[in-house]
């Protein structure tokens, strides 16, 4: 009987971007309110664009919640939303 000899190549960098995509749809199905810098990170938008462009929408500032200072903004509706707004460009 003939040994087996078995290659394994692994491309790690294929196999980090798969785990980081994965975790990243697992953690916006967790969220529930973003605000502002988080807007920026999941859009990859300047938070300056964001308050230009986005939030000064109206249907983003029907949607607002604010205390004090602070705004955040329903996750589901926000994605919505800002999906919206960039098909009109």
């Amino acid at each position: 009987m003939l040994p087996a000899q078995i290659e394994v190549n692994i491309d790690k960098t294929a196999v980090r971007q798969y785990i980081e995509r994965r975790l990243d749809e697992e953690i916006r199905e967790t969220l529930w309110l973003i605000d502002l810098d988080k807007m920026a990170d999941l859009t990859c938008m300047s938070k300056r664009w964001l308050e230009d462009v986005i939030t000064c929408d109206m249907r983003m500032r029907a949607i607002e919640i604010k205390k004090n200072r602070k705004r955040w903004w329903p996750y589901r509706q926000a994605f919505e939303i800002i999906s919206e707004i960039t098909n009109e460009w």
